[in-house]
């Protein structure tokens, strides 16, 4: 077992986080307020770019292979050495889901905004 520590950037907060708890966990127990919803990988929440270090979150559901290099879902990501964190950043795959969300209400929900304008 080993504790590596986890900073969180622009709040000044940080922890130790064992290799054996999710980050998510830690937070709770040390009354860091990190978002949250499912706890369980799927609903992106809880997601933090990876800005150094690597962390091992196999049970990660809701990122691209890709994306589990770069993100974190502090529910599921466990550290495997320290960590510097940005909370609140969401993968791509997110975000063009955001925006295609954003299209489809300016569109009248049908995606289509050609078609509005005839």
């Amino acid at each position: 077992m080993a504790d590596y520590t986890v900073e969180f950037v622009g709040t000044g907060e940080r922890l130790t986080v064992s290799d054996t708890e999710t980050i998510l966990s830690r937070c709770i127990e040390e009354g860091i307020a990190q978002e949250y919803s499912c706890r369980v990988g799927m609903c992106l929440a809880c997601s933090a770019k990876i800005l150094e270090g690597t962390v091992t979150q196999p049970a990660a559901r809701g990122l691209t292979e890709a994306e589990r290099e770069a993100y974190a879902l502090t529910c599921m990501a466990r550290p495997q050495s320290d960590l510097v964190l940005d909370r609140g950043k969401y993968p791509p795959s997110i975000e063009g889901d955001l925006a295609a969300e954003v299209d489809a209400d300016v569109d009248g929900g049908d995606g289509d905004a050609a078609a509005a304008d005839d």
